[in-house]
């Protein structure tokens, strides 16, 4: 029953997290519009039947049925086709034309003395910074919750605590995964050290880095070393001489080196037997952006490269292959990764906690890079529209030609619905594999 709950509680966690981000991205939207005088018809979470909403002003506030996604609806967002045209209201929003028809029949006609009180009319600046309002909400989500997963509970780094003590000493080049028994005892093992003891000092000398130490035993073949230790919160002093050993040399990206031959290449080094162990260490606030930048380039690369990763995803869900952890997941993958997040029983509870915490950084890292994908009716659309706009202006200005006027953005809704259909049949391709075929952790 406790399994069941924490599961709940995993996926309630990211689902509010989510749903939450979504709202400041549309905040990210409404007060810049505002502040430009745009008038707002709506300001939704979700699309479909409205579930909840409430009028304040001229803005009606309220939550819709499909928790995919949110928009404000803007008076004047498409120029008129002719000169002395009246201006069409829509809606900005992730998935928006999808409830075009519903939108157009309930948006509020632009009162008289509000004609300039629309989108298209804005200089092309405060266009810009409307639509990135949004991406840039999610950019700020993103940094202060990889602050508080970074700086507050910290990252995963190898630590001076022993991870694992081997029963024996096996060569570099051994294929066997087991002890014989003509094999070695480990030095680690015959001295007694124990997985969790964490080294505080070899030869009176303090460790304070696990590279510390193994410089030490790696250098000290053949020679006893005093290491003390803490064990369960005590003190503990143990002599363990370092054997010599054959072991695979490997780059700075920690491949291992081959030779001309195909042979691994081989250095003599003194060895205890022992793995270190993974611990969560605090970080520097300087290390909070390099994490976020690491995330967007992750992201951009797999946008780059989005249809040969759906193919793999299809062929992964429909065929006997597994999917790639790296791969791009939907809503219900989320979740369930939250789930079993949430109910890793081995993973102490604030790291399990940090987990769900960096879960939701990263889908805001992920609403900001999709976001910024110049294609109507994403936000990077709209900014390529005003871009397009300020580069045909610029130009008939310089070769003093009549002003072209506004982008009929509403020209290229045929493409808008285009992209519009490949966002839902990978969402519901997406949905698929999460049931079928799901990341598991």
């Amino acid at each position: 029953m406790e399994t069941v709950l924490l599961y709940v509680l995993g996926i309630v966690i990211v689902a509010v997290g989510i749903a939450l981000s979504i709202a400041l991205h549309e905040i990210g939207h409404l007060v810049p519009a505002k502040l430009f005088k745009v008038r707002v018809g709506q300001y939704m979470i979700g699309f479909g039947p409205t579930l909840f909403s409430r009028r304040r002003g001229e803005t009606e506030y309220g939550i819709k049925a499909i928790p995919l996604g949110g928009y404000i609806s803007m008076a004047g967002m498409y120029p008129p086709a002719r000169d002395g045209g009246k201006a069409r209201a829509a809606s900005t929003g992730f998935f928006q034309t999808l409830v075009q028809d519903a939108r157009t029949a309930s948006a509020d006609t632009i009162p008289a003395g509000s004609e300039d009180r629309v989108f298209y009319k804005l200089p092309i600046w405060k266009r810009i910074i409307i639509m990135l309002g949004g991406p840039f909400m999610n950019l700020v989500i993103a940094v202060v919750l990889f602050a508080v997963v970074i700086c507050g509970f910290g990252t995963q780094q190898i630590s001076t605590t022993i991870g694992t003590v081997s029963a024996c000493v096996l060569p570099a080049t051994s294929t066997s995964q087991t002890c014989a028994a003509t094999d070695p005892v480990a030095p680690a093992a015959a001295a007694g050290l124990k997985p969790g003891d964490r080294i505080q000092s070899i030869d009176g000398t303090s460790i304070t880095s696990y590279t510390q130490a193994q410089d030490v035993i790696r250098a000290s073949a053949g020679t006893s070393l005093t290491i003390s230790v803490l064990r369960a919160g005590k003190p503990l002093t143990v002599k363990a001489t370092p054997t010599l050993s054959q072991q695979a040399v490997v780059d700075a990206s920690g491949k291992v080196v081959k030779d001309a031959s195909g042979k691994t290449v081989t250095r003599s080094v003194g060895i205890l037997g022992i793995t270190w162990g993974y611990e969560l260490q605090q970080q520097s606030p300087a290390a909070v952006l390099p994490a976020v930048g690491a995330n967007i380039g992750q992201d951009f690369q797999l946008i780059l490269n989005l249809p040969q990763r759906l193919i793999d995803v299809a062929n992964a869900a429909f065929g006997p292959g597994a999917r790639d952890p790296n791969g791009p997941v939907g809503l219900v993958g989320v979740g369930r990764l939250a789930g079993q997040v949430a109910t890793t029983s081995a993973v102490p509870l604030a790291e399990r906690f940090a987990t769900l915490i960096g879960i939701i950084a990263s889908v805001n890292v992920a609403l900001l890079v999709f976001n910024l994908v110049p294609l109507m009716p994403l936000d990077g659309g709209h900014v390529a529209g005003a871009l397009w706009e300020g580069i045909r202006r610029f130009f008939a200005k310089l070769f003093k030609r009549r002003d072209p006027g506004p982008v009929d953005a509403a020209r290229i809704i045929p493409l808008t619905f285009a992209v519009v259909f490949v966002l839902g049949a990978m969402s519901l391709l997406l949905l698929y594999a999460d049931i079928v075929k799901p990341i598991t952790l």
